[in-house]
């Protein structure tokens, strides 16, 4: 089954909290602290894989989180680093934030990982707290929390040609016969029912490739029969081959369904109004309504459009289209890669030194979050009075007392930061 898109969600590693510890050895009567420091979390990183073509392993699997750091311990030793997790995913995945719908990564470049979460820093354990007033603090700071967001996998082909048309108006017989690729061939509408892509190579060095779109049919825009499930694969295509059914053997008018379809590419991206088009016209060799034919060629020829009697299925002017079609490519830009909309880092937590947090009242009790004041009261010990002047005198130097006083604080009222509550004295 081709799947194209998908919903997951992501969580980088949590730090590992920073180790409470004390030297001991014999005959040392007062170790001083060596709390090790907690290990960093692990990222969360997308990488290009050549050999997938579908996002179905995503339709099984929706939650991927990656390992968290390992505690501090004792002896100065450090916590072990977090493993990060490598999501693999087809060439052409576009990456969108759930929540804002805006790109975060276009992951086209096989040599090039992105980390979309980042693990969480390690928190320190008591030997950085050691002064010579307190020698033998008696609390450590916890790690930070790993990013997490929700995300949008949109699988957006990397094409240098897309075939676009009606059903069963000879597509996947041109793809079969001028690349290798080998897409279900029979005389049903929808016998595509996923797009397929073949490499055309005229020479060496003279190659490009093409995509065989299952079949547009009116309404397609909006969702009607495969809609905009495939419409999104020929945005990055460089070029069309409009490949039009002009046998008249279906009783259909070529004139309008090429309209049609060209209705269709407008409504759903204004874009691709605009996309260079070359016209094949299909089944030439089983013509049975020349009028309809002519006035087709009549009609192409005051567009400007370039225009191919072919026959698909016996290969006449087969050879001259594609000869075209890659000296058509020699003249346009290179295939559209998507910037990115948004910063990747931005629901990252911050840097355990930051001191920004924020203060807002829930239902009387004045709510004091950040990533900075949350680790630094994660890790009190409350019955330890140094421990407890630390954290009273980190509130004060950054700015918290007073962001408090400011909110409309009174001696008495609650205050919670994460998961701590406490009455509050001035």
């Amino acid at each position: 089954m081709f799947i194209d898109k998908a919903r997951i969600y992501i969580k980088a590693g949590n730090g590992g909290n920073g180790a409470i510890a004390f030297h001991r050895e014999k005959y040392v009567a007062a170790g001083g602290p060596d709390g090790g420091d907690g290990g960093r979390g692990g990222d969360v990183i997308f990488r290009v894989d050549l050999g997938l073509t579908t996002l179905m392993d995503f339709r099984y699997k929706r939650k991927y989180i990656a390992q968290a750091g390992g505690d501090g311990m004792g002896k100065r030793c450090n916590g072990k680093r977090g493993e990060s997790i490598v999501i693999r995913v087809p060439r052409g995945t576009v990456i969108r934030d759930a929540e804002t719908n805006k790109i975060l990564a276009d992951l086209s470049d096989p040599d090039k990982d992105v980390v979309l979460a980042r693990g969480g820093n390690g928190g320190w354990g008591n030997a950085h707290f050691a002064t010579p007033t307190r020698q033998t603090p008696n609390f450590a700071k916890n790690g930070q929390q790993g990013a997490e967001r929700e995300i949008i996998l949109e699988l957006k082909l990397l094409a240098d040609v897309g075939l676009v048309g009606f059903p069963n108006v000879g597509k996947s017989t041109l793809l079969a016969r001028t690349t290798k690729a080998a897409p279900k061939i029979a005389n049903y509408h929808f016998t595509t029912l996923e797009p397929n892509l073949g490499v055309v190579e005229l020479a060496e060095h003279m190659n490009f490739v093409l995509a065989d779109i299952p079949g547009i049919i009116e309404g397609a825009s909006e969702g009607v029969g495969l809609g905009h499930e495939f419409l999104r694969h020929i945005e990055r295509t460089r070029l069309l081959i409009h490949v039009v059914d002009v046998s008249g053997i279906e009783g259909r008018d070529p004139l309008e369904d090429f309209h049609i379809i060209n209705g269709e590419l407008s409504k759903y991206n204004l874009e691709l109004e605009r996309r260079p088009q070359i016209v094949a016209a299909n089944k030439t060799d089983i013509i049975q309504d020349e009028a309809a034919f002519l006035r087709f060629k009549e009609e192409m020829q005051k567009r400007g459009l370039p225009l191919f009697e072919i026959s698909a299925a016996t290969g006449k002017g087969v050879e001259d289209l594609m000869k075209h079609t890659y000296s058509a490519l020699t003249k346009l830009p290179p295939i559209q890669v998507f910037e990115p909309e948004m910063e990747i880092d931005v629901p990252a937590a911050a840097d355990l030194d930051d001191a920004g947090f924020r203060i807002e009242k829930e239902d009387g009790v004045y709510v004091v979050s950040g990533s900075w004041i949350e680790a630094v009261g994660g890790g009190i010990n409350f019955s330890d009075e140094e421990s407890l002047q630390y954290f009273q005198r980190a509130l004060k130097n950054k700015g918290v007392i007073d962001g408090l006083i400011d909110a409309g604080i009174q001696e008495g009222d609650t205050v919670r930061i994460g998961d701590l509550e406490f009455d509050f004295v001035y």
